[in-house]
């Protein structure tokens, strides 16, 4: 069913309290025509409880999430109205992308995200690839997504409890549903990677940890990120057991791997390739040893309730300038 009613947008922006919020500069230069839109800037410290109470006070027919540094593109209002026209689509997100002008280090990990080896089912996040289409938890990422609004507050919005992949669990019980998604490589929001190792490791230790979390919540688990935990598991037996020449095998199969995967970005700068090994090792391991984490100690059992307060504002209403 086709809607033909002009929908209103609310863009959800979270923030900490007091932070910069870059993704405002984008938003100014919307192509002219674009949608009816209004911008909520949730200050917080549990960005799924800032999100939930934006949602709660939005008055657009469409809730979009980007992130405080996300710079969405031009004509992402236009796409998103045009993706939801059909009635029976629930969501629809495209990628972060980095920007080309980051640093080779940054750079590194991007390329890292968007490739097989490194991203697998959800290097689509990372990389404008195709043409708009149904899809599911795998391709869409909460820093440029956008929900039905009748639909998130129906479903209670995201588990409080949950940080990240609190989008991935509401979006597995929309698909339970038979919900339909869809992902816009075309609605892409340019964001820059982590600027420095520490971060890029606590940004692989958080996810792994908040995608075993997911699992316990959901009671659903997934074989993928057995991977990683695997590979964990074996890159630290190797300090530990004798390195007889065929346990180093998987080893001597992966790094033939991460070789192909580097001279393919020498494209990139020979600055970019050769930080590979490094990038692919820490994103596997650091990715396994959170899930390993978030399997014996959930942060949600042992966490004190989202009741921290919200300071919501909108910087820009309905048919207004700003």
């Amino acid at each position: 069913m086709i809607v033909s009613r002009k929908m209103k947008i609310s863009i959800i922006i979270p923030v900490k309290p007091g932070g910069a919020v870059a993704a405002l500069e984008a938003l100014r230069k919307l192509e002219p025509g674009s949608p009816d839109h209004e911008i909520i800037i949730a200050e917080g410290k549990r960005p799924s409880r800032q999100r939930n109470q934006a949602a709660a006070t939005a008055a657009g027919d469409l809730l979009y999430f980007l992130d405080d540094d996300a710079a969405a593109a031009p004509d992402s209002l236009k796409r998103l109205a045009a993706a939801f026209a059909d009635e029976k689509v629930v969501a629809v997100g495209g990628p972060s992308v980095t920007p080309p002008g980051d640093s080779m280090f940054q750079r590194s990990v991007a390329r890292a995200l968007s490739s097989s080896l490194g991203g697998g089912a959800i290097r689509n996040r990372y990389r404008r690839h195709g043409s708009l289409r149904d899809t599911d938890d795998s391709e869409l990422i909460l820093c440029n997504l956008a929900f039905r609004k009748e639909v998130y507050i129906s479903y209670g919005g995201l588990d409080e409890r949950l940080y990240p992949n609190e989008e991935n669990e509401l979006i597995d019980r929309l698909l339970a549903s038979g919900a339909r998604l869809l992902h816009d490589p075309d609605m892409f929001v340019t964001r820059s990677q982590r600027p420095t190792l520490k971060a890029f490791i606590r940004q692989m230790l958080t996810y792994g940890r908040g995608r075993a979390e997911q699992s316990l919540l959901s009671r659903s688990f997934s074989l993928k990120p057995l991977i990683p935990v695997l590979f964990a598991i074996y890159i630290v037996s190797l300090a530990l057991l004798p390195l007889w020449w065929w346990y180093l095998l998987p080893a001597y199969v992966y790094y033939s791997m991460v070789a192909f995967y580097v001279l393919a970005a020498a494209e990139e700068g020979i600055g970019v390739a050769l930080r590979l090994p490094m990038i692919y090792t820490l994103l596997h391991f650091c990715y396994g040893a959170g899930f390993i984490t978030g399997l014996l100690s959930p942060r949600y059992k042992t966490a004190p309730g989202s009741q921290e307060d919200v300071y919501l504002r909108q910087v820009k209403r309905f048919s207004s300038d700003w």
